[in-house]
């Protein structure tokens, strides 16, 4: 791999949010407070900690009294941008807080020319396709700590080479789809009727003769907009074609996966370490569907995006936050990749980790085109 990808990481890294609306970046906090908020976050980021007036003194090196540095908490606490967690004295970021963090204040953390090595060997290797989203995944996790995720590319288009369907029991059909020259699919549905033999063998035919070749999402918009103009003149065959149509041909939504890696290393963070929290976390990784729901958000954006808590839309991810960035070939975009972690993360260190990635990843498959 060259390292070009390196020369891109300097540029500036682009961050949009995980929310439609940024409401807490139109705040206005005087220089004082907001380098003490700043002060406040980096230091409860790295010990875990909630933050006391007394470690805030220290911490900032200013010839500020305590009540003074008190008044400016409880300044912040007002405009819900920290909080105190149950008892202490201290006080935590809020989503709110971090998202304020993120956005205006975070500095970057240069990679040390190790850790980029580190990162380029993991995407060098022959493996196929697959393999190399793998090394990604774990690249990521390795790198930093978290779990590291990779969506595997949809294919744009589905061809349609050939389907067979034969009849099951109870209104059941087996059908036997044929797509890209190789992939095979099969799939059990339920039909409106009993269909005998050889009316599903006249279906298969019917498409068979007709679109072969064609685009499998084109086949399906097509064929369901030109009968449901004519369904009053519907024979019983293109009837049955219309209902294979619609259960048969899916949407690429059902075709959506990814690879992860690193998932264990959640266990060993405390505001993850809940049992039924990190269960309720590990199965919506093995379910994937809300994961991935949150990959197809960020895949319509450009440069990194980052979800924090809340701002994820699943109560699973309420603790969590979710840098993504997408990754593309040079064509077009093909997937996203993230790191998830806590809410407490070192989002100095794993956003340039991630936007990085990003590059790198794109750069592999480029050069395997």
């Amino acid at each position: 791999m060259t390292h070009t990808s390196v020369l891109a990481f300097r540029q500036p890294v682009r961050i949009t949010d995980g929310t439609m609306a940024r409401n807490n970046t139109d705040m206005k906090l005087g220089e004082r407070s907001q380098y003490l908020f700043k002060l406040l976050v980096e230091r409860y980021i790295a010990d875990g900690q909630p933050v006391g007036s007394r470690t805030l003194a220290r911490d900032a090196k200013l010839d500020l009294s305590p009540a003074t540095i008190r008044n400016v908490m409880a300044d912040l606490e007002d405009m819900g941008l920290i909080m105190a967690p149950h008892t202490s004295a201290g006080r935590v970021p809020t989503v709110k807080g971090y998202r304020m963090f993120v956005d205006s204040m975070v500095t970057f953390r240069n990679l040390s020319h190790n850790e980029i090595r580190l990162m380029e060997s993991s995407l060098e290797s022959d493996d196929d396709i697959q393999g190399l989203l793998s090394n990604t995944s774990k690249m990521l996790s390795d790198v930093t700590r978290l779990a590291g995720l990779v969506m595997i590319p949809v294919a744009d288009r589905r061809a349609l080479r050939q389907v067979e369907f034969l009849s099951l029991n109870d209104n059941r059909v087996l059908a036997i789809l044929v797509t890209n020259d190789r992939e095979v699919e099969n799939r059990i549905i339920k039909t409106n009727r009993t269909y005998s033999q050889s009316e599903l063998a006249q279906a298969a035919n019917y498409l068979n003769s007709v679109f072969a070749g064609r685009d499998i999402d084109a086949v399906k918009a097509r064929l369901i907009k030109e009968m449901a103009a004519a369904r009053d003149e519907m024979n019983n065959l293109m009837a049955l074609v219309i209902e294979m149509t619609q259960k048969v041909f899916v949407d690429n939504e059902a075709h959506k996966d990814f690879v992860l890696a690193g998932q264990t290393n959640l266990m060993e963070i405390n505001e993850l370490s809940d049992i039924e929290r990190l269960r309720a976390l590990f199965e919506a990784f093995t379910q994937k569907r809300d994961i991935l729901h949150l990959l197809d958000q960020a895949l319509s954006a450009s440069g990194v995006q980052i979800f924090i808590g809340e701002e994820s839309g699943y109560e699973v991810l309420d603790q969590c936050s979710v840098v993504t960035s997408t990754y593309a070939d040079s064509h077009r975009t093909l997937g996203v990749l993230a790191v998830i972690g806590p809410t407490r993360m070192e989002y100095e260190r794993v956003i340039p980790i991630v936007d990085l990635t990003a590059k790198m990843l794109s750069t592999a498959l480029n050069s395997r085109s």
